[in-house]
């Protein structure tokens, strides 16, 4: 394969070429961390006395059409790698623009120049990157009209990130103590790059695996795409480009739901090549594992490479789907972040025939899991083999709903509710323990709520749910007391969002109405526990911990 890199300046990469960013790529990934280590490059690299000049990344781009723009011919570009840098430097050089000022004339033309740069014939749609997955249009706005939208505008993690760094880049502007004239020039003139340049989309995935096996920092879940686009370019077919289109089409789906969740695409990964594995694992896979497994499970497909390559394909978006659900549905995902002990919840979710069942395999499931994860505190050493194996069974070999059920009550067996109700007795329950607390109190309000024959849809709920844990719990005799027994399970409750930091260190008999106007059937109940006590101690504490604890025995036995 003969290829011919180019080295260039960022002046030089973007000059007479426009950009875009497939639906079939990952969406903006980039965190603080990677953004700090860009800055940090750029600052080093401009204080340097030897040589300013600084090597940045590889860009992979494959050639597409040409866009005639006030008489200039400007090529287009989909961005194959190094994306994430080329998005992060153009917010630097839009935050630039905002921070020169338009009354001297020479960063006035300077600033025309640049914004020249970034719009193309001052239309929307001929800015000098076009993102994907940003239904909302975020960095189109941005790079246009300069305005940044509020962090809650952000649907979902991607555009949280892309908005993060356009205060982040703007920050970054704003504290720079030289002249942003100089800082522009070294940005445009200074920061270099390897251009791989490329027509041909089949050569495009064989430089990037190139480029992988010499050290490009890439996901192995990206590594995975990218080897099965390189497979189906290895085999002949008279139809390459509409299975090429569909590829393009489920990975833009996979994208999209990967940028709503950060390490959504890990687990997603090893999870796919578990449940897909030949035998029986005993743990699930790493993801260097799973991309060998799933590249395999495609080459040797009995329908061929291609039909191999699509049926992986959309098991990876099925699976990532499913992990998805489960990692946004408040009360599963509460239940616990044990990866292994997730993968059996995944495995019944991919099973359609047991749509029947699902309801009370999953109720089970949850009793066991929280029972060992939670109230007993094991951590991620804990049952990994009889869980992996469980879900490898639920997939490959069909495990009916009575089965199921059987087996987790079989891994439940070592950890009785007696046992579990022990461990939280008496016990510290808010110190590393708030987010088990917050699903705990949650269950118990449903309780409540079904005991009084009332709906449960609590907008206030939805409020704790979105919030850290701890700016929910309330202790009913405050912290301040420092007694023994103050981080109990009877001394707390669950507020809306901020209520108990404003509620201070007041006493148990002065919040007792905040309690109750908050309409929360918890709040409303420790309320009447308080009214109901000469003085809230340890005495009324042990009393309200065992009502808790006696539920909670019923609650999560098999």
């Amino acid at each position: 394969m003969k290829m011919q890199p180019q080295h260039v300046s960022l002046a030089d990469l973007f000059s007479r070429r426009l950009f875009r960013i497939p639906q079939y790529q990952r969406a903006y990934s980039w965190q603080s961390k990677h953004r700090n280590a860009l800055f940090d490059d750029i600052r080093k690299s401009a204080l340097s006395e030897r040589d300013k000049s600084h090597f940045m990344s590889t860009i992979v781009g494959l050639r597409r059409e040409t866009r005639d723009i006030l008489a200039e011919k400007h090529q287009v570009i989909e961005l194959v790698d190094g994306q994430q840098r080329i998005t992060t430097l153009i917010l630097v050089l839009r935050a630039i623009a905002e921070h020169l000022d338009r009354k001297d004339q020479r960063e006035e033309r300077i600033r025309e120049n640049l914004m020249g740069n970034l719009i193309k014939s001052g239309e929307a749609a001929l800015i000098l990157l076009q993102t994907n997955h940003d239904s909302s249009d975020h960095f189109s706005d941005y790079i246009v009209k300069g305005i940044i939208p509020r962090l809650d505008e952000a649907k979902t993690i991607a555009d949280r990130e892309l908005l993060n760094a356009m205060n982040e880049c703007k920050k970054f502007v704003e504290d720079w103590e030289a002249s942003l004239i100089d800082l522009y020039s070294h940005v445009n003139n200074n920061l270099n790059f390897i251009l791989h340049e490329i027509d041909d989309e089949n050569l495009v995935y064989t430089v990037f695996e190139v480029l992988n096996s010499r050290g490009i920092d890439v996901s192995w879940f990206d590594r995975v795409k990218n080897m099965l686009m390189a497979a189906v370019f290895e085999t002949e077919s008279g139809n390459t480009n509409e299975i090429i289109d569909e590829i393009h089409r489920l990975w833009g789906d996979i994208y999209e739901v990967i940028g709503m969740d950060y390490g959504l695409d890990s687990e997603a990964l090893r999870f796919a090549a578990t449940l897909w594995s030949d035998n029986c694992p005993f743990r699930t896979m790493s993801e260097e594992d799973s991309a060998d497994i799933l590249l395999d499970k495609s080459r040797r497909a009995p329908a061929g490479v291609i039909a191999g390559v699509m049926e992986t394909t959309r098991w990876i978006k099925s699976v990532t789907e499913a992990v998805s659900s489960l990692r946004r549905d408040i009360r599963k995902n509460a239940v616990t972040k044990i990866s292994h002990a997730r993968l059996v919840a995944v495995a019944v979710d991919l099973r359609p025939d047991l749509e029947g069942d699902k309801e009370e395999i999953l109720r089970r499931w949850e009793s066991v899991t929280f029972r060992i994860y939670g109230m007993c505190n094991k951590d991620a050493r804990t049952r990994v083999g009889d869980y992996v194996r469980l879900a490898w069974r639920i997939y490959q070999e069909k495990f009916v709903g009575d089965q199921i059920i059987c087996a987790l009550s079989e891994i439940g067996k070592a950890f009785p509710i007696e046992d579990a109700v022990k461990n939280l007795k008496e016990e510290d329950c808010y110190t590393g323990w708030q987010e088990e607390l917050r699903y705990f109190l949650y269950r118990y309000e449903e309780h409540l709520a079904k005991k009084d024959e009332q709906n449960f849809d609590n907008e206030q709920w939805s409020r704790i749910w979105e919030n850290s844990a701890t700016n929910s719990i309330e202790h009913v005799a405050p912290q301040s007391t420092q007694r023994a027994y103050i981080h109990w399970l009877g001394n707390l409750l669950l507020l809306p969002p901020g209520l108990n930091s404003r509620l201070g260190a007041r006493s148990p008999e002065k919040k007792k109405g905040d309690y109750v106007k908050t309409g929360l059937f918890i709040a409303r109940q420790t309320a009447k526990h308080i009214k109901n006590s000469k003085r809230w101690g340890r005495r009324e504490i042990r009393k309200r911990e065992n009502v808790l604890l006696e539920w909670a025995k019923k609650t999560w036995v098999d």
